[in-house]
């Protein structure tokens, strides 16, 4: 059985091998054949939640209520929807010249954007786009909300992430952040933009703290006899290494680094929440969404769910979501990186298996 699993582990892997050699090459070519043409900027999708939850609700009211009843109610809904599209045409018109709020145009709107987090905050890209293209129609009537879901990862790229929040605050559109999983390190550092937010009850929401974690592997290196060098032009230009020793004096430079970090992840906090114990709750810590009501992480309990539902009576709701439109030669690498992935948790798979059964 081990033997089989063995064979069988490097016939995928010459497999894989060979799907990426290919993916490659298609990708240059691709990628060649492509050069000099105008890169497509991507477009905005706009979907109005308000219709989204009447449809839901259309549908088990054909189930449920008798034809006469269904009919009354189909009615109801149609001459709404009539008196809304009229009550939006004349709204343009009154607009022509005019401020929104000056425009007739009362009924407020929420925008609503997902930022589901990774460590380099990869989905910053579409954020900025989807606020840019807020920020051509809100007034400072309406209303952000962000679905927020991320566990933190390099402090430039949340920087970043945050300022992009921050631009409405300048803009003086309400900005709600609802976490519903995760807002913990860089994660929470965009959550204290908001001007509200609402957490459920078993969120992780804080880690107001700096991490590195550095693997060395210096003394592997000097068993085998390997040298290795490592030039600099600056006393701080390296602090720690990977290959190289490290010494005691660059330790203490990049701890020093570190608490500098933390210093001012603990002032931009403080600056947007002032309500907070900022010492307390900048250990580090995680805590769930209760008690995170308690430090004052957070402003209330629920989801975003059930927050959206809520206001649907009195706003309309829009989910934008940016999509860029992907060259052949990254389609060709998320396919690769997609082949790759499921052959080598496969194999894993099969590891454990006989590591089980033998």
């Amino acid at each position: 059985m081990v033997e089989f699993a063995a064979e069988y582990g490097l016939f995928l892997l010459k497999a894989l091998t060979i799907v990426a050699a290919i993916a490659v090459i298609i990708g240059l070519a691709a990628s060649a054949g492509s050069r000099g043409q105008r890169p497509d900027p991507g477009h905005i999708e706009v979907q109005h939640v308000n219709e989204h939850y009447d449809d839901m609700a259309q549908s088990l009211h054909q189930v449920m209520l008798d034809p006469p009843e269904l009919k009354q109610l189909l009615k109801e809904r149609k001459a709404a929807e009539k008196k809304l599209q009229a009550g939006k045409k004349k709204a343009l018109k009154l607009r022509a010249g005019k401020p929104p709020e000056a425009s007739g145009d009362t009924r407020r709107r929420i925008y609503v954007l997902d930022f589901d987090g990774d460590i380099k905050a990869s989905a910053v890209s579409r954020l900025r786009e989807e606020i840019t293209a807020v920020l051509t129609v809100a007034r400072s009537s309406d209303e952000v909300v962000v679905k927020l879901d991320s566990g933190g990862g390099m402090v430039h790229s949340y920087g970043l992430a945050a300022s992009q929040l921050d631009r409405l605050r300048e803009k003086q559109v309400p900005l709600t952040v609802c976490i519903d999983k995760v807002a913990a390190s860089g994660g929470y550092m965009m959550a204290c933009i908001g001007n509200k937010i609402i957490g459920a009850p078993f969120a992780m929401i804080g880690s107001v703290g700096v991490v590195a974690q550095i693997p060395n592997f210096h003394r592997v290196l000097k068993k085998h006899d390997v040298d290795y060098e490592l030039l600099t032009a600056g006393e701080y230009k390296r602090t720690l290494t990977i290959f190289g020793e490290n010494t005691e004096k660059g330790r203490e430079k990049f701890v020093e680094e570190l608490e500098q970090t933390h210093a001012l992840f603990k002032q931009f906090v403080a600056q947007h929440r002032s309500a907070v114990d900022i010492d307390a709750i900048s250990t580090g810590e995680v805590w769930l969404g209760t008690r995170a009501l308690e430090m004052r992480l957070i402003d209330q309990l629920g989801t975003s769910d059930q927050y959206l539902m809520d206001q649907r009576d009195s706003a309309d709701i829009f989910q934008l979501k940016y999509l860029a439109k992907k060259g052949w030669q990254e389609k060709l690498g998320l396919a690769a990186e997609g082949a790759l992935g499921r052959g080598a948790e496969r194999l894993w798979q099969g590891l454990q298996q006989t590591r089980f059964f033998s």
